[in-house]
């Protein structure tokens, strides 16, 4: 690769790093809501899905340090310290995008102080924290063996290091297994929100096996760019040897995954049609099994064309699996779809390329490559990261990149700042239209319920002795100020319980965060706070509640509950049977005609 292409390439990462730092300052600015695209419904999107992608190319570190340290094989320590840099960026990543994700990233810190044993982000919190560090341990020595750390003081810390490197590898083992699969598990609190063809209770197993496959072959693409970019550091032959291995724990992954789907009844389903069991068969047969074969074939492992396309395919297959898990397949509530937001998908992409460029400056300046430190003349100091070039002087990068960041600023800001606020409470059904018969699609399929509402009204009315007594009936529940609530205000999910009780809007009209003693007495959770009733005097609990409950349940079931337990009891008191079948309400409506015989 020429200095014009790598200087062009390293410009390209600094404006994506320049406009995700403006894109930074914006989420913190404006808050998560505003400068994402989650809401209360999917409070899971891109930044997961890459913290997932970070860690799974991250598994290289600890599949060569246990390969290396724990097994023997010291023909795979040249590349050892590319592994643990790659694991060091990839958890870092992961850190980093979690400060973004978060709502109040400033309690970072909080699992240190606040012990949770029974949660998974508990566990997974610690492993991450302590594998970190780990890795920065075993790094630590590439950067000590630099000349301007030459002094006694860092060569008694270095010496310390390489006497404690094999139990911190042993440590960096056993935390990372635990933090791969700990990862998975956190997916088995939500079988109802996970696509089927991605659910599993063997999700921390797959977590786990898919992380060695992907860090080897992650290790694999490395090599190729680093013969690219810098002419050396190859070891063609023991990319080869990984090649060799990787159907080992990506077969295992495979098995694992079709077995459980086989045994739970779930394997059909891939063959339905949709776009979820085309991505699916994708994942599996084409970066799967396909790249199994292809490295089975010495011949073709032996390529270069081969071996790089077989490690693209399991990459991609393994990204897409986990990404699918999180954001592609997971289930959104109608109505409250979740895109990325420009500000959301500039930090995704800006981290990955801060990564790269704090690999490029390792690279360039330390014997990481598996020979000597480059240009050992000018090794008395470490050149400047924003800089880190032998051939052009750092006045004309310095100039050029303060241009690339100029040019972000003015490029992104005007249009982060027309972000629009997540508005959470938006409808999620279709509300019933009309009045004296109201016409109910909830889930919009075109099956509609006439239902005539004066007609009911009435008769409540001359049963219960009022009209409020009768309205009460079904509208159990008004906003403040609203006589007569819709029941798609607040079961804005046809299928899922949604809680209505909007915080934010709260927080706002009573002040800020000073306001939180208003409704908390004591530690500021949903079970400490004030009943809704003592400030909105004219809201009704549920029938059979003295306090109300802020979820409300979905659509579907909200209007069963109300309008076909009557039914039934109608039907028996009245001795008409037919009041009770579903095809006495349920109609399919097309074109402005009724249909009513339904197949």
């Amino acid at each position: 690769m020429n200095n014009m292409l790598r200087t062009w390439i390293k410009d390209g990462l600094w404006a994506i790093v320049f406009a995700a730092v403006v894109a930074a300052v914006i989420r913190f600015v404006v808050g998560l809501g505003a400068g994402s695209g989650l809401n209360d419904a999917t409070p899971w999107g891109m930044w997961i899905a890459f913290k997932l992608g970070f860690v799974a190319l991250a598994g290289g570190g600890f599949t060569l340090a246990a390969v290396v340290y724990i097994f023997h094989l010291e023909r795979f320590r040249p590349i050892l310290r590319r592994a643990i840099l790659m694991a060091l960026l990839g958890y870092g990543s992961f850190i980093v995008s979690l400060i973004f994700d978060l709502g109040l990233p400033w309690h970072i810190y909080m699992p240190i102080i606040s012990w949770q044993h029974h949660s998974v982000m508990f566990e997974i919190a610690w492993c991450v924290m302590l594998y970190f560090s780990v890795l920065v341990l075993e790094f630590s020595p590439v950067i000590l063996e630099h000349p301007l750390f030459k002094h006694k003081f860092f060569q008694v810390i270095l010496h310390g290091l390489h006497k404690a490197i094999l139990p911190l590898v042993i440590l960096g083992i056993v935390l990372s297994t635990l933090h791969q699969s700990s990862l998975g598990a956190l997916f088995l609190i939500m079988p109802h929100r996970v696509h089927p063809l991605w659910y599993s209770p063997w999700l921390p197993y797959l977590f786990f096996t898919s992380a060695i496959a992907a860090g080897m072959m992650a290790l694999v693409v490395e090599g190729f760019l680093v013969e690219r970019w810098f002419k050396r550091g190859m070891h063609f032959d023991l990319l080869e040897r990984l090649g060799a291995w990787v159907p080992l724990p990506l077969g295992l992954y495979l098995l694992l995954r079709l077995s459980d789907l086989f045994l739970r009844g779930v394997l059909p389903g891939a063959l339905d049609g949709s776009w979820q069991s085309i991505l699916f068969l994708t994942e599996i047969l084409v970066c799967g099994i396909l790249p199994i074969g292809l490295l089975a074939i010495k011949k073709v492992r032996e390529s270069r064309e081969g071996l790089l396309t077989s490690a693209i395919l399991i990459i991609a297959g393994i990204l897409s699996q986990r990404m699918s898990l999180s954001m592609f397949a997971m289930r959104q509530s109608t109505g409250l779809d979740y895109s990325p937001s420009l500000a959301e998908t500039l930090i995704a992409f800006g981290i990955p390329a801060a990564a790269l460029l704090i690999y490029l400056f390792f690279a360039e300046n330390l014997a990481l490559l598996g020979d000597e430190i480059p240009n050992p003349q000018a090794t008395a100091k470490l050149r400047p990261l924003w800089m880190f070039s032998q051939d052009t002087p750092g006045r004309i990068i310095f100039a050029r990149r303060s241009g690339l960041a100029t040019f972000a600023i003015a490029l992104i800001l005007p249009a982060m700042l027309n972000l629009p606020i997540s508005d959470t409470s938006a409808n999620a059904v279709q509300p019933a239209i009309g009045w004296e018969t109201l016409r109910i699609d909830g889930n919009q399929t075109g099956y509609i319920v006439d239902f005539p509402h004066v007609e009911h009204q009435e008769r409540l009315t001359e049963q219960l002795g009022s009209k409020e007594s009768a309205c009460a009936t079904c509208h159990h529940l008004n906003y403040p100020d609203d006589e007569a609530t819709s029941c798609s205000q607040c079961h804005t999910d046809y299928y899922q319980p949604i809680s209505i009780f909007n915080h934010t809007v709260h927080q706002k009209s009573l002040g800020g965060n000073v306001s939180c003693v208003e409704c908390h007495e004591t530690e500021h959770v949903r079970q400490s706070a004030a009943i809704c009733q003592d400030c909105h005097e004219t809201m009704t609990a549920q029938e059979g509640e003295s306090v109300f409950n802020p979820f409300a349940s979905s659509y579907k079931d909200a209007l069963h509950r109300r309008c076909l337990n009557c039914h039934e009891q109608k039907a028996v008191e009245l001795d008409k049977p037919e009041l009770a079948l579903c095809s006495t309400c349920h109609t399919y409506y097309e074109s402005d005609q009724l249909q009513t015989n339904l197949p």
